[in-house]
């Protein structure tokens, strides 16, 4: 069924009228007369009665009133949909799903998460939490709208850009002997015990990457599936992690842990090496943004201050 027809029909139905409905359409009266008999050819069926009330009126069928309560419901759904379209542009409706890694989750994601819903109240985000692996794949399966993780991601079918810089710290408890030592190195930190991420953990990649490069292989490591797990841990006096300063400096100002200073042989960064890694901001390449999605992208751009700066 041709809908700009059925358009003409319920518009002359509704003004009771043919010059009315032209009026109302913007068109003229004979091509809203030709409009009513092509639609009442293609359906065979006889749907106004002309000429009543003096000629000047017009009655419709039972058809006609059948057909009419039928395009009533078409044009309402068709209004309600222009509706909901226009309150998802204006952001008065909509929805955002953002997927993260552990840290991000827990330590840069909240302040964002707040930016956002100070500015548009209508729309509450969902935030879906697990390693780069995991979060990744949600993306790709599209269950979720953008993705912030801890390690870079390759995929031909994400676009992965840096976001922000995350540094990264060693530490270990704080009455731990550790810290009686003038000076820690690389082979005095391959015998201890370290606590590590999962496999697939950004976390995890980022630091077997970073202590390789200083001769730290971690020859003996204890796996634990989150950060709050390898922190208490640590907190206990068991081994020494390499972590997110962001997720460790409130028991670092408890006392509770410390940090463990390499020394940096070639003197470009005051005595002590520096680690940190890159987070990442993940898109799909071909998948149009809604304009919930574009107002977030905004606000994780505005900001790139350190969460505990």
């Amino acid at each position: 069924m041709n809908l700009h027809l059925l358009r003409v029909f319920f518009t002359v139905a509704e003004q009771n009228g043919f010059s009315r409905a032209a009026e109302n359409l913007f068109i003229s009266q004979s091509a809203v007369s030709k409009a009513v008999r092509e639609l009442e050819l293609q359906l065979d069926l006889p749907l106004i009665e002309r000429g009543v009330s003096g000629g000047k009126g017009i009655r419709l069928t039972e058809s006609g009133k059948a057909l009419f309560e039928h395009a009533r419901g078409i044009f309402a759904l068709e209004r309600a949909a222009i509706d909901d379209i226009r309150a998802r542009v204006g952001l008065h409706r909509g929805s955002l799903t953002i997927g993260a890694s552990t840290t991000i989750a827990s330590y840069w994601l909240p302040r964002y998460i707040a930016r956002f819903t100070q500015q548009f109240p209508d729309i509450i985000p969902r935030v879906l939490v697990g390693n780069t692996q995991n979060v990744s794949q949600d993306l790709l399966d599209c269950r979720i709208d953008l993705a912030l993780v801890e390690g870079p991601v390759d995929d031909p079918l994400i676009r992965s850009s840096h976001w922000q810089d995350d540094e990264l710290v060693i530490v270990a408890a704080s009455d731990s002997l550790l810290h009686r030592r003038p000076t820690i190195d690389a082979d005095h930190l391959n015998k201890l015990l370290w606590i590590v991420r999962e496999p697939g953990s950004g976390t995890r990649e980022a630091t077997q990457q970073l202590l390789q490069a200083h001769a730290i292989d971690r020859m003996r490591s204890m796996e634990m599936g989150s950060n709050e797990a390898i922190v208490r841990t640590v907190v206990e006096g068991v081994g020494v992690a390499m972590l997110s300063r962001a997720l460790v400096e409130d028991l670092i100002a408890l006392g509770k842990i410390a940090i463990l200073n390499l020394p940096d042989q070639t003197g470009k960064t005051g005595g002590k090496l520096r680690f940190s890694r890159s987070l990442h901001l993940l898109e799909m390449k071909n998948r149009p943004h809604s304009p919930a999605t574009l107002a977030f992208l905004q606000i994780l751009s505005a900001d790139q201050a350190m969460p505990h700066a």
